[in-house]
């Protein structure tokens, strides 16, 4: 993710502050591509129309699995990786087709087959361990920027308390994730203090989205307009058209 986005809105949100927040959905200054979206959630990625939990929970090829299998403990296994077919390979039964599919099923796959000829009413349980690609960057004031894996639905607030936010929440006030949805940028700007008092959902975070918390200089305008578009019942949704050559 770059943030040409917050560098050319520092340059158009000094001309037309109050006129961009005037009208939904219109330009911000005299730059077209550039727009307050007509929106209350910031959209999901591509491809996750399901709830999050649904959509996080499958499975793809390199993520690495942990396997329980209760009272077997030899056939239990700490770091299970899938392959770049989407298969891994598992003692006694073999390969197991994992990508695409949740956990409950491939659990279950492995009940059934484990069941057949060498564990009577086997119990197993599988969690990720790790995931490729599957990671959040948070910066900003906090006190532990950097990359973070999403091994299960993860929240804003989540989020922040991972990147290990200031106590005091005045400094949590515009809080702006950054995500690309098919092709276009989108930036939404939310006061954590009033997900806190539950004015608003809590957003899901997804893979390869970035969080920056209060201020930086590349994000200083949108905290500014921020200041001025009140986010105490809803957050501020911007968007920048990209135009794919």
């Amino acid at each position: 993710m770059n943030f040409r986005f917050g560098r050319q809105l520092a340059c158009l949100l000094f001309a037309s502050l109050l006129a961009s927040c005037a009208t939904s959905g219109g330009p911000i200054g005299e730059d077209p591509s550039i727009a307050v979206a007509d929106l209350t959630v910031l959209p999901a990625p591509s491809g996750r129309e399901l709830t999050p939990a649904n959509a996080i929970e499958l499975v793809r090829p390199l993520d690495v699995l942990e396997v329980s299998v209760f009272g077997v403990e030899e056939l239990s296994r700490e770091e299970v990786r899938v392959g770049l077919g989407g298969y891994f390979d598992y003692p006694l039964i073999g390969a197991v087709q994992a990508n695409g599919r949740s956990l409950a099923e491939i659990g279950h796959e492995m009940e059934v087959r484990f069941s057949d000829s060498y564990v009577r009413n086997p119990d197993i349980q599988v969690n990720f361990v790790s995931r490729e690609g599957q990671v959040f960057t948070i910066g900003g004031e906090v006190r532990m920027p950097g990359q973070y894996p999403i091994i299960q639905p993860t929240s804003l607030l989540e989020a922040v308390a991972l990147g290990q936010g200031r106590s005091d929440y005045a400094q949590l006030r515009e809080v702006m994730i950054f995500r690309e949805v098919d092709g276009q940028r989108y930036i939404g700007i939310y006061d954590v203090s009033a997900i806190q008092r539950g004015n608003y959902a809590d957003p899901q975070i997804y893979a390869h989205d970035v969080i920056m918390v209060g201020e930086s200089p590349s994000t200083r305008q949108l905290a500014n307009l921020a200041r001025i578009v009140p986010l105490v019942t809803n957050p501020l949704i911007l968007l920048e058209r990209v135009v794919r050559r």
